[in-house]
């Protein structure tokens, strides 16, 4: 079972349940795999909002890695997809901002305007 405190996600696919978790390896995985230099630029390459069919498997590959099941790319990019790309599409942007955090909501609202 995911545990989202520790940034797992699941995904179902072919009538199983993975676990997906960018660990600290999976994220110097991914570093490698799309050629930047920190997790900033990670990050940042993520934060576009577009992400190429490579870029989900170079991601599903190294998350089941560091969910702990052991598969290659290859396999990942083998799994079955009967409901469609989507369920994979929500179960990685979920893991980025699991992962990476998303705009943080204001501390205070804003004060009123005089109208």
């Amino acid at each position: 079972m995911a545990n989202r405190r520790r940034g797992e996600v699941a995904l179902d696919l072919g009538g199983r349940r993975y676990t997906l978790c960018l660990t600290l390896g999976a994220l110097a995985e991914l570093e490698e795999a799309f050629g930047v230099q920190d997790l900033a630029a990670l990050a940042e390459r993520f934060g576009s909002g577009r992400l190429s069919s490579r870029d989900l498997l170079a991601i599903l590959g190294a998350a089941l890695r560091g969910g702990g099941h052991d598969m290659s790319d290859a396999a990942a990019a083998a799994l079955p997809l009967h409901e469609g790309i989507g369920p994979v599409a929500q179960a990685v942007a979920d893991l980025l901002l699991t992962t990476f955090g998303g705009e943080a909501p204001p501390q205070n609202p804003p004060l009123p305007q005089d109208a």
